[in-house]
């Protein structure tokens, strides 16, 4: 899964540790969020759409199957 959480943050002006404090995870959810290692809940993602206040697609999108 491929995400642009980091675009995010940056077009909001907010840090890792000020996003994971709104989403209520830790800031390394969030670091391992952005490098692809972590895929979050489906609530989780929810949230981070609230926040940016943009529909979930628009921050996580699927690799395209063959």
């Amino acid at each position: 899964m491929k995400n642009n959480l980091k675009v995010q943050r940056a077009k909001f002006n907010l840090t890792q540790a000020e996003l994971a404090d709104r989403v209520g995870v830790s800031r390394q959810s969030i670091n391992a969020i952005e490098k692809g290692k972590y895929i979050p809940s489906t609530v989780l993602a929810l949230k981070f759409a609230q926040v940016f206040n943009t529909e979930v697609e628009s921050i996580f999108q699927l690799e395209k199957l063959d």
